[in-house]
């Protein structure tokens, strides 16, 4: 099949296979790409409409046994300087600050705390649940996988309760590249690739919403970037309880992997690729986090047609040197200098 094939199939909006995606995205120059990606965007969403989200990233601890080499953040359970788990005072202040700013929800993640057991999260999901009118965005995967392993119990029923408790839906955190071969260099002591997806699939077969991401520019390779989208792909294709596609690219600074960082020009080709390739997917987001609000203006042109959201706490990528923080006023902003038009939503992209 020819390159010329491979265009005309996306350019018609048919399904393109992950040998072709490769092609695509290692022969076709970055205007092709965007060309391709905005016209699927457009297709799936002909308004011109760019959604956000109010919300505040919460780490309720940083302490973790996994000591990714990705990772500037976390602390080691026996730092007792640097290592912390939030109070619920703590905790309940951050939320009241969140929703006096208009915010509809919270992330809640955290690292892979030994100490802590399935009774803590339980209580810190019940006290919120009891005490604030917001949406439990928690726990990625790995987390989830944790809290399992460390209660003996099945995922099914780790999220069975955690559901009850008052979680939502799940992050697609901790997801980096769905690779074993990645994983086992980048996260030797994190779930792999399989077992991230079984999570995904035990929420959604429990009506739980979920994101996807993928961290990429650390030491994958192309290949490596299509088998992370086709496994998405094919999970959504099981479930359909993806909401949207994040893709970000890896930060170096304060990590344990010395690699040259991805330019703006290859973030927007992988991002322009997930639009492309993720047809089951109706949402694809720009990363202002890693990329400034200049380039995550112009992925508004190359697939995304979400901006993600305003952020009011960031750490994790902070950890790493990178410090973009934009207030709700400046996305509004952003997007409606693109031409576009700006709309709060909530976690499952109903307009606010």
């Amino acid at each position: 099949m020819t390159m010329d094939t491979t265009i005309e199939k996306a350019n018609t909006h048919q399904r393109i296979s992950a040998e072709e995606a490769l092609e695509l995205y290692q022969q076709s120059d970055l205007l092709t790409l965007g060309t391709l990606a905005n016209q699927r965007r457009f297709h799936l969403h002909p308004e011109k409409r760019v959604t956000f989200v109010v919300d505040r990233n919460i780490n309720y601890t940083n302490v973790c046994v996994s000591q990714c080499r990705f990772c500037a953040f976390y602390a080691t359970p026996e730092d007792k300087t640097k290592g912390y788990v939030l109070t619920h005072d703590e905790l309940g202040e951050k939320i009241r600050e969140t929703i006096a700013l208009g915010g509809t929800q919270i992330l809640l993640q955290g690292g892979m705390h030994p100490d802590l057991d399935l009774d803590f999260y339980v209580e810190m999901l019940s006290f919120i649940k009891d005490n604030y009118d917001i949406h439990i965005h928690g726990f990625s995967p790995p987390e989830i996988d944790f809290i399992a392993n460390k209660s003996d119990l099945s995922v099914r029923d780790t999220i069975a309760t955690l559901k009850t408790a008052g979680l939502a839906s799940i992050p697609g955190g901790g997801a980096e590249i769905l690779s074993d071969d990645i994983r086992s260099q980048a996260s030797p002591h994190k779930c792999g690739a399989g077992t991230w997806l079984e999570v995904m699939r035990q929420a959604h077969l429990q009506g739980m919403r979920s994101s996807a991401t993928m961290m990429f520019g650390h030491l994958e390779d192309d290949a490596h970037i299509v088998e992370h989208l086709e496994r998405i792909r094919s999970l959504q294709d099981e479930t359909r309880g993806f909401t949207a596609f994040i893709p970000w690219t890896f930060q170096p600074g304060n990590t344990n992997i010395n690699v040259r960082k991805k330019t703006s020009a290859e973030y927007l080709k992988v991002l322009a690729l997930s639009r492309i390739f993720l047809d089951n997917i109706d949402n694809v987001q720009a990363s202002w986090v890693t990329q400034g609000d200049k380039i995550a203006q112009v992925a508004l042109f190359f697939g995304a047609n979400d901006m993600g959201s305003t952020m009011i706490e960031e750490n994790v990528v902070a950890s790493a040197g990178v410090d973009f923080m934009l207030p709700e006023s400046e996305i509004r902003r952003l997007i409606e200098t693109a031409g576009l038009t700006p709309h709060q939503r909530d976690c499952y992209y109903n307009l606010v």
